[in-house]
C-alpha cells in the first residue's frame, strides 16, 4: 500500500507503516527528524495520483482550543488554517485527518472519533480528534491505568509547539496495523 503522512517531521507514522511493509512516505515544510522518504513541501503541491492511503497533520495552532487565548487578531490565520484543514476532506482517497479539540468541531463538523495515547500503551491523556474518510474507527491496544495530563503541563519553550505534536508511537503503530488492512 502507498501511503503518504502530511503535516509530519518526525516520520513516526510514516515509520511505523514502513515497518509493516508498506511503501510510506512523509511530507512537510520541515525537514524529517528520522531517516525516510520525505518530501519537503506543501502538500498541495505534490501529485497524489497513486496514494492508496493519506493520514493528514494539519498544524493546529489556529485550530486547537488551547491555543484560543491567542486567536484574536489572528482572524487571517485562522481562516488559512481551516481552509487547509477542509483541503484534506475534500481528496479521493481513504484518509484519516487528526487534529487537537478545536474549532474544527463547528468550523467543519464534529470528528468520527476522538482518542487518547492512554488506550494506546501509553500512560497520558492528550484528546485526539481524528476525522475518517473511508477508515474505520481505531480500536484501543492497550489500555493504561495510570493517566497524566504532561503534555498540557508542559512548560514553554522555543520547540514546546514540537513536542506537543508528536504521535504516540502506539497511535502510530495501531494506525499501520489497523488501517494499513483498509
Amino acid at each position: 500500500m502507498k501511503v503518504l503522512v502530511a503535516c509530519e517531521f518526525s516520520g513516526t507514522v510514516r515509520n511505523a507503516f514502513v515497518a509493516k511493509g508498506h511503501d510510506a512516505a512523509s511530507c512537510d515544510l520541515l525537514p524529517t527528524e528520522s531517516p525516510g522518504s520525505h518530501y519537503i513541501s506543501d502538500i498541495r503541491k505534490l501529485d497524489l495520483s497513486g496514494i492508496d492511503l493519506l493520514i493528514a497533520h494539519p498544524p493546529c495552532t489556529y485550530l486547537c482550543v488551547a491555543g484560543a487565548r491567542w486567536w484574536k487578531g489572528k482572524e487571517r490565520e485562522q481562516a488559512e488554517a481551516i481552509d487547509f484543514f477542509v483541503w484534506f476532506t475534500h481528496l479521493k482517497m481513504p484518509r484519516a485527518i487528526e487534529n487537537p479539540i478545536g474549532i474544527m468541531s463547528t468550523a467543519y463538523r464534529k470528528p468520527d472519533q476522538i482518542i487518547q495515547p492512554w488506550q494506546f500503551g501509553h500512560g497520558e491523556t492528550k484528546a485526539t480528534c481524528l476525522w475518517l474518510f473511508d477508515l474505520p474507527k481505531l480500536i484501543p491496544t492497550k489500555i493504561v491505568e495510570g493517566r497524566k495530563d504532561r503534555i498540557h503541563k508542559m512548560p514553554e519553550t522555543k520547540d514546546s509547539w514540537k513536542k506537543r505534536s508528536l504521535t504516540y508511537p502506539g497511535i502510530a503503530q495501531a494506525m499501520a496495523e489497523q488501517w494499513g488492512k483498509a
